[in-house]
C-alpha cells in the first residue's frame, strides 16, 4: 500500500492499493468545508489530489489566499506574536525583579502578582519551545512527528494557559476576600493560594496526559480531539471564567456599597479600589474571548482566534505587568525614591573623588610642601648651625 505522506498541507494517512481517501480541506480555509481525494495507484504512489486545492478549497491560482500567501501571512502573524511575547517576558521579568528587590513589596498581595507573572512567563516560553520543536524546520514531516519531545512541548503548552487562569481565579478570590473580611491572616490564606494556582493545573494536566495516551495517543497532541479530551481543558478554564465572572459582580457590588458608605472611606477604600481596578480589568479581557469560542469547533473562525490568542493574547502578560506594577503609584515612588538615592551616592562619590583631587594639585598644598621641604633641607639646618655658632 501506500504509505502515510505529508503534502506540505495535510497529512494523508497510510491506504492499501486501490483505496480512495478523502480528508476535509486544510483548516486554515476556514470558510469552506469541501473535501479533497488522493488514490493509492498500483504503483503504490499516491495520485495527486483530485479536485485539486485550487478548486476544493475556494481558491484559485491568481488568488491571495494561496497556500504561498497563506504560509507568508502565518510568517508575519508569527513575528508579530513573537514580538508580543518577548514584550511581556521582558516585562514581566523587570516587574518581578522590582517586587524582589525591595523589602516594601513582600506582602501577599503582591506575592499573588508575582506568581501571576510567572505564569505568564511560563506561557511565553512555552510558545517558543513549542514553535521550536513543532516548526523549527520546514521540511518536517508532520504524519510522522510523534515524539516525547513533541508531546511533552504541546503539555507544557496547555499547562501553562491552564496556569494563567487559575492564578486569574486567586487574584479575584484574594481581591473579594480583602473586601469581605477585615482581618486576613495572610500567611495562612497565601499557603492556601499557592496550592490552588500550581495544584490544580497539575492535576488537570495529569488527568489530560493519561487520557491522550490512553484514548487518543496521536500526533504531538496538537491535532483535533474529542469531546472527551477536549473539555478536559476547556471545562477548567471555564469553571475558572464562570466563578471569576461571579466575583466581578460581587465584588463591583461590594465596592459601590463601601463608597457610598461612611465606612468605606479613608486609605484602606483607597487601597481596595486601585487594586480592584486592575484585577476587574483583567478578567473579562482575559475571559470574555475564551467564553465566545468554546463551544465551537476548533476550525471555527481560526483567522479570529489567530488575532485574539496569539496576537492579542501575546501582549497580555506585558498589560499585567503594567497593571499590577509600572502603573502602581507606590512603585513608582519607591522606584523614584531609589533613583534619588542612587544619583546622591553617585554625586557623594564624585565630590569625594573630586576633592581629594583638588587638595593635591591645589597651589596653597604646594607651597605647603615646599615649606616643608625647605625646613628640612640640609643647607637649611647648615645655616642655623653656623648662624648659632656666630652668636656664640
Amino acid at each position: 500500500g501506500c504509505a502515510r505522506d505529508w503534502d506540505g498541507l495535510t497529512c494523508w494517512p497510510r491506504a492499501t492499493f486501490g483505496e480512495v481517501v478523502k480528508i476535509p480541506c486544510p483548516r486554515f480555509f476556514e470558510e469552506f468545508t469541501s473535501f479533497i481525494q488522493r488514490n493509492c495507484t498500483q504503483e503504490e504512489y499516491w495520485s495527486e489530489p483530485f479536485p485539486p486545492y485550487t478548486i476544493a478549497c475556494g481558491f484559485d491560482e491568481g488568488s491571495s489566499k494561496g497556500p504561498e500567501d497563506q504560509k507568508s501571512y502565518y510568517s508575519a502573524f508569527w513575528r508579530v506574536y513573537t514580538a508580543g511575547y518577548a514584550a511581556s517576558v521582558t516585562s514581566l521579568i523587570t516587574a518581578l525583579i522590582v517586587f524582589a528587590a525591595f523589602r516594601k513589596f513582600h506582602c501577599t498581595r503582591n506575592y499573588i502578582h508575582m506568581h501571576l507573572f510567572v505564569s505568564f512567563i511560563l506561557r511565553a516560553v512555552a510558545v517558543f519551545t513549542k514553535d521550536a520543536v513543532l516548526f523549527a524546520d520546514e521540511t518536517m514531516d508532520h504524519c510522522l512527528m510523534s515524539t516525547v519531545a513533541c508531546k511533552a512541548a504541546v503539555a507544557f503548552f496547555q499547562f501553562s494557559i491552564l496556569a494563567n487562569f487559575f492564578w486569574l481565579l486567586i487574584e479575584g478570590i484574594y481581591l473579594q476576600t480583602l473586601l469581605l473580611l477585615t482581618f486576613v491572616s495572610n500567611r495562612k490564606f497565601v499557603w492556601w493560594f499557592i496550592f490552588t494556582g500550581w495544584g490544580a493545573p497539575t492535576a488537570v494536566m495529569f488527568a489530560w496526559v493519561l487520557t491522550r495516551i490512553h484514548q487518543q495517543n496521536t500526533g504531538c497532541w496538537d491535532d483535533d480531539e474529542n469531546g472527551v479530551v477536549l473539555w478536559i481543558i476547556k471545562g477548567p478554564i471555564l469553571l475558572t471564567v464562570l466563578i471569576n465572572f461571579i466575583i466581578f459582580i460581587n465584588v463591583i457590588r461590594i465596592l459601590v456599597h463601601k463608597l457610598k458608605s461612611q465606612e468605606g472611606g479613608g486609605s484602606h477604600s483607597s487601597h481596595f479600589v486601585r487594586l480592584a481596578k486592575s484585577t476587574l480589568l483583567l478578567i473579562p479581557l482575559f475571559g470574555v474571548h475564551y467564553i465566545v469560542f468554546a463551544f465551537f469547533p476548533e476550525s471555527t473562525g481560526l483567522e479570529a482566534r489567530l488575532y485574539i490568542e496569539l496576537g492579542l493574547g501575546s501582549f497580555q502578560g506585558f498589560v499585567v505587568a503594567l497593571l499590577y506594577c509600572f502603573s502602581n503609584a507606590e512603585v513608582q515612588t519607591e522606584l523614584k525614591k531609589q533613583l534619588c538615592k542612587w544619583q546622591y551616592q553617585e554625586y557623594l562619590t564624585f565630590t569625594h573623588r573630586h576633592g581629594a583631587f583638588s587638595r593635591e594639585t591645589s597651589p596653597v598644598n604646594y607651597v605647603t610642601q615646599l615649606s616643608l621641604l625647605d625646613k628640612i633641607s640640609p643647607k637649611r639646618r647648615t645655616s642655623v648651625l653656623q648662624d648659632g655658632v656666630t652668636t656664640v
